[in-house]
């Protein structure tokens, strides 16, 4: 047996290691040959003795050869060894995360949750708010309003003779023009169809910036007498109605018994009037229009020339609104002129408001989101801390530890966010469809990429920031002290400890200002709930006909067709009584009329009292149930040619007959003043704008003494109102097929739409509160789940002395609840000055509304009790025996 390994064997084996195999062969080859020879020549301890003295001396001299190659090959693989190391860490992180798959679903809803909403509710935002309007040099198109501080009306409708002054003396603007909504009843087809359009005076597309992409637009001639039969489609009309065919330039339309030549279709991207117009025609003035300054009624839009900004215009229309009030003293007395921006007018100002109190609302979500995301990664590092000391203790660099720490919870951020994403669009989608129409541009409404991509960012931030620091603290602490105490705390414990502390009490104060806003605004919308309109919306239809006046020029066939419709309307089975309204209340219409009384001087220079202005037949105040105070109704007497009577609501006999019974008092109305009425009754106030205005004084004339070619039919019904539509919409067409019935809905709808509004926002704040306060108490349950695991010694000693469960079970309770207690009153501050913020929602609700922020922070507290009963419970189910094994 020899002592020396066979050469051939151990030699090829070693030398393998650190020769490439063409060396190899070429060296072991010889070696082997002169190997046999020498055994048997000299033997073979001789020659073994030999061969390693030859292979040592060969390799010596191969070697630099073999280190210079596989410094090139490392050189050359190093990169692709940093991904490998990467991926191995992913796949490590992510078999770490599937074993705590509650800790992993709590991280990446909390993230999801913050990322998702504030990226819907930011594109809401950007799309409403901030995002110029669809206009060439939308920043200078602004609006020209009447104001009238002395009857409080700080913006109004204009008077046409006043616009033609302000066009022909203003210097501030490129263009100017004037604009009113109309119905057009387009017939000559199956069924006739009620379009919504526009009468616009010269210069409105200039104005916009907008030129048609089919066939030419409007003309100088356009807009003369008689050659004004003329119109432009917008291109959804000429979608719907014509097919997209470009032959239909040059056909005729059919527009309230006039036929108007189509001359034009307006580019896709151009929307003015809302979602439903169709039509823009030529609005030729007539005499009566150029001079009749008492009737405020059009719209005004204008372009500012370059380099003028909006209140320097404002102070020349200031200057001409103080000229035609010298000159027009009686109709111009106190009316002034408001210059505001296109942009600022599309939204109104409760709609501005809510959506920047919802983007303030979900950035509160995100941050308490971002929160209980770094609560949950200090809490995970701490527990594994254990297994990290091991794991350096073994030999791993500090640096290794640390960078796959950072890759799992790189990876935790990163699912978080795609789901964020995915929550993002839906969220989106969903806020949509809850909109209730209160959302002007809703249809530019796009998942904003900026905000999702900065809302990931700083997920991603959170994941890494709070995945690094017990990273940091977990390798900088003593191994063996670290391996010696296992679960107990020592003194940096301690302070990781109060850290997760304080985020909690963050995230409390957060969710509690957040549930003060929600809970005034729910007080607000069950006071606003409250509010009688003043009629009985129940069990009760309106739909609308707009009669052309190219067919009903007369004011008795007027009269007829809607006193036949009535009664054939009432006549339904199912339909108890039927009635006629120029105005449905809460629909949104108005029309205000300045009031004399007679036997009164009048003063000069002042203005007339005015109000709203309704025409109505016999039985509307009954069908409508509003309650009749003093005189009598209306009834079939009050025709044409007899005594001219009208009725005024309680609010107005208040104001201007005090002390004096009013029936029987005589009064001209501003629409006709040369007539004299005189006052039959005195009925309830209704409100028309919304249920938190104040009821403005209301005049009721008879149907048949002044009828008016567009009115509503109001139906009492036994049955469902809706039930009745098709019925009723075919007795209106059998009295004339080409008349189209719009404005079908039950006045319960009406009335719901009125409050949409305030509902809708109060929903949305109550959702991101309700989640905000979720999200805290998951971070209160973690926080106090692991302060038991990190007192179970503790526990266990005193259990051991004699403690009771009640005791235990107490002292964990009182740990939670001083973190409760501290969030609330940091919240409480906090709240007081942010209430202001919803002052102008508020209905009937103060901004410190004390049964609010009492009943708030009780509710936080019992929520938060709820959190920590369950780790409190498990406290005291802890075993004395195995809690000191344990350690």
């Amino acid at each position: 047996m020899t002592l020396v390994p066979e050469p051939p064997r151990l030699a090829r084996a070693l030398l393998r290691l650190f020769l490439p195999p063409a060396d190899l062969e070429y060296l072991l080859g010889d070696l082997e040959e002169l190997h046999r020879k020498r055994i048997s020549e000299s033997g073979r301890i001789r020659a073994h003795l030999w061969y390693w003295r030859e292979a040592l001396s060969a390799f010596s001299a191969l070697a630099p050869a073999r280190r210079e190659r596989l410094e090139r090959i490392a050189e050359h693989r190093k990169g692709d060894g940093v991904m490998i190391t990467f991926w191995q860490d992913l796949r490590y992180g992510a078999r770490m995360l599937a074993r705590a798959p509650g800790f992993a679903l709590l991280a990446i809803g909390a993230l999801a949750l913050g990322i998702g909403a504030n990226t819907a509710v930011f594109s809401t935002v950007n799309a409403v708010l901030l995002r110029p309007l669809p206009f060439p040099d939308s920043h200078r198109v602004v609006l020209l309003h009447e104001t009238n501080l002395g009857k409080g009306w700080s913006s109004f409708t204009v008077a046409p003779p006043n616009f033609l002054d302000w066009r022909s003396q203003a210097r501030s603007f490129e263009t100017m023009a004037a604009y009113v909504g109309r119905t057009f009843n387009f017939t000559g087809r199956e069924l006739p169809e009620a379009l919504r359009g526009f009468l616009v005076t010269e210069g409105f597309l200039e104005t916009l910036g907008a030129a048609p992409f089919l066939g030419r637009a409007f003309a100088g001639e356009d807009f003369q007498p008689g050659r004004d039969q003329v119109a432009l489609a917008t291109h959804a009309f000429w979608q719907d109605s014509f097919g997209a065919d470009p032959g239909a330039i040059g056909k005729s339309l059919m527009l309230n018994g006039k036929s108007y030549t189509l001359i034009g279709v307006l580019p896709q991207e151009f929307r003015f009037g809302g979602r439903g117009t169709a039509m823009f025609v030529p609005w030729a003035f007539g005499a009566n229009e150029r001079t009749a300054r008492g009737g405020h009624y059009c719209s005004v839009v204008a372009k500012l020339r370059a380099g003028v900004f909006a209140d320097q215009a404002q102070q020349e229309m200031s200057g001409i609104a103080a000229g035609l009030e010298q000159s027009y003293p009686d109709s111009n007395k106190g009316w002034g002129i408001l210059v505001r921006r296109m942009q600022d007018v599309v939204v109104p100002g409760a709609t501005r408001r809510m959506l920047l109190i919802l983007l303030g609302a979900v950035g509160f979500v995100l941050v308490i989101a971002c929160a209980n995301v770094a609560n949950m990664l200090l809490a995970r590092a701490l527990q594994r801390g254990r297994e990290i000391a091991v794991r350096a203790a073994l030999g791993a660099s500090r640096g290794r530890i640390v960078r796959q720490l950072l890759t799992e919870s790189f990876l935790l951020a990163a699912i978080g966010a795609i789901a964020g994403v995915v929550l993002a669009h839906w969220g989106t989608r969903s806020l949509l469809a809850a909109n209730p129409g209160v959302l002007p541009r809703a249809s530019d409404v796009r998942v904003d990429l900026t905000v999702l991509a900065f809302s990931s960012v700083v997920a991603v931030v959170t994941g890494l920031v709070f995945g690094l620091a017990p990273s940091l603290w977990a390798t900088r602490s003593d191994l063996h002290e670290t391996l010696k105490e296992g679960g107990r705390s020592g003194t940096s414990g301690v302070l990781r400890q109060r850290l997760r502390g304080l985020l909690v009490v963050a995230e409390l104060a957060l969710a509690l200002m957040l549930l003060v806003g929600a809970g005034l605004l729910l007080r607000s919308f069950a006071r606003l709930q409250n509010v009688h309109p003043g009629f009985d919306s129940r069990s009760t239809l309106t739909l609308a006909a707009v009669l052309p006046r190219a067919k009903y020029s007369e004011p008795s066939r007027v009269v007829g067709f809607f006193e036949a419709a009535r009664e054939r309307l009432a006549s339904l089975p199912g339909v108890e009584s039927a009635a006629l309204t120029s105005i449905v209340p809460l629909s949104g219409g108005d029309e205000l009329y300045s009031i004399e009384f007679e036997g009164r001087a009048r003063v000069p220079g002042a203005d007339n009292p005015s109000a709203l202005y309704f025409v109505v037949s016999p039985g509307y105040f009954r069908t409508m149930r509003i309650p009749l105070r003093a005189g009598r109704d209306f009834d079939p007497r009050d025709r044409d040619g007899a005594l001219r009577v009208a009725v005024i609501s309680e609010s107005f006999a208040q104001r201007h007959f005090r002390g004096e019974n009013p029936i029987g008092q005589r009064i001209r109305i501003g629409r006709n003043s040369r007539i004299i009425r005189e006052i039959v009754g005195v009925v309830g106030d209704v409100k028309l704008y919304g249920l938190e205005d104040r009821s403005t004084p209301q005049v009721y004339e008879p149907f048949a003494q002044f009828p008016e070619g567009g009115m509503n039919f109001v139906l009492r019904t036994s049955v469902d109102p809706l039930s009745l539509g098709a019925a009723a919409r075919k007795q209106v067409q059998a009295i004339d097929p080409d008349q189209p019935v719009t404005a079908l809905q039950s006045l319960d709808g009406i009335l719901a739409d009125s409050v949409a509004l305030p509902r809708f926002r109060t929903l949305l704040l109550g959702v991101f509160a309700a989640v905000a306060l979720l999200l805290a108490a998951v971070g209160l349950y973690g926080v106090m789940s692991y302060s038991v695991v990190q007192r179970r010694q503790e526990i266990g000693i005193r259990m051991a002395l004699g403690a009771g469960r009640s005791t235990v079970l107490g002292l964990v309770l009182r740990q939670a609840m001083a973190l409760a207690a501290c969030g609330v009153a940091l919240g409480v501050a906090g709240a007081f000055p942010l209430s202001k913020v919803t002052e102008t929602l508020l209905f009937e609700v103060e901004p410190r509304d004390l049964p609010t922020f009492a009943a708030v922070p009780a509710a936080l507290l019992l929520v938060a009790l709820a959190a920590a009963i369950i780790p409190a419970w498990r406290a005291t189910r802890v075993d004395p025996i195995e809690a000191l094994r344990y350690e």
